[in-house]
C-alpha cells in the first residue's frame, strides 16, 4: 500500500502563509527560533531532504514553542515530522511522533491516518483499522483514510467490507484510481479465495461420505449361528 496522505504542498503553503505571517506581524525583521527551525524544516521537506527536515523539526520542538502553538503550526510540525519519518520507513519513531502529536491534537484526522499507516506497515492490521476508523469519526469524508481502511480490511480478509470502504472513497472522489484499483483487487482476491465456512462444509461432507464408505466396506456381518445352537436355543 502506497503512502497516501493529503499532507502536501497545500498544507505546507497554508503553514507558511497563515501561521508564519502572524508571527512576523509584530516584528518584520525577526522571527522566533522555533518558527525559524520549522520554516527551514518545511523547505527541507519540500526538497525531499527527510533527514534534514527531521533534524530541524526536532530543533523546533526543543526550542520555545509558545509562538507556534498559538497557531496550527505546531500541529503541522508533528504531521510533517511523522511524514518525513514514514518516508524513511522509520516506523517506530513515526509512531512515537504521531502519538506525541495526538496527545495535544487528539481529534486530528491526519495524525490518526498517519498512525494507521504506520501500524499497517508493521503488520498490526486490527490496530491500524481502529486508527482509520478514529480518523473517519473526526472526518467522515476523509478519502485517503477510506482507501487505507479498504486496504487494511483486505489484509484482514474482509473483502465485502473493503469494497464498501473503497466505494465510500469513490463517492467522495469519483474516479479515484486508488479506490478503483482497490475494488478490483478485492473482487479478484475474494473470487479466488475459499471462505472458511465453505472449507468447513466441504470437510464435513468428506467426513460423512468417508464414514459411510468405511462402514459399508469394512463392517463385519453378524456371525451365523450353527444349527445345533439354534436347536439348543429352541429347547430352552
Amino acid at each position: 500500500m502506497k503512502f497516501r496522505n493529503i499532507l502536501g504542498l497545500l498544507a505546507i503553503f497554508v503553514v507558511l502563509f497563515c501561521a508564519v505571517q502572524p508571527v512576523l506581524a509584530d516584528d518584520n525583521t525577526t522571527t522566533d527560533v522555533a518558527t525559524s527551525f520549522f520554516d527551514h524544516g518545511v523547505q527541507a521537506l519540500v526538497s525531499k531532504d527527510y533527514t534534514g527536515a527531521i533534524a530541524l523539526f526536532d530543533r523546533a520542538l526543543a526550542s520555545n514553542t509558545t509562538m507556534i502553538r498559538m497557531s496550527d503550526a505546531a500541529l503541522y510540525l508533528y504531521q510533517n515530522k511523522a511524514y518525513a519519518l514514514i518516508q524513511l520507513e522509520r516506523y517506530p519513531d513515526a509512531l512515537a511522533t504521531t502519538n506525541e502529536g495526538l496527545a495535544a491534537y487528539g481529534e486530528d484526522p491526519i495524525l490518526w491516518n498517519n498512525k494507521g499507516y504506520v501500524l499497517y506497515n508493521t503488520g498490526q492490521y486490527q490496530q491500524a483499522l481502529d486508527a482509520y476508523n478514529t480518523a473517519l469519526r473526526f472526518k467522515q469524508n476523509y478519502t485517503m483514510a477510506l482507501i487505507n481502511k479498504g486496504d487494511t480490511l483486505q489484509k484482514l480478509g474482509r473483502f465485502p467490507d473493503a469494497i464498501d470502504a473503497y466505494n465510500a472513497a469513490l463517492a467522495e472522489a469519483p474516479g479515484s484510481p486508488a479506490a478503483t484499483a482497490g475494488i478490483e483487487r478485492a473482487q479478484n482476491v475474494a473470487a479466488s479465495t475459499v471462505s472458511p465456512e465453505l472449507i468447513v462444509a466441504i470437510l464435513a461432507v468428506v467426513v460423512f461420505i468417508g464414514g459411510g464408505v468405511y462402514f459399508l466396506k469394512f463392517r463385519k456381518p453378524a456371525a451365523p449361528k450353527s444349527a445345533a445352537k439354534k436347536a439348543k436355543g429352541k429347547n430352552k
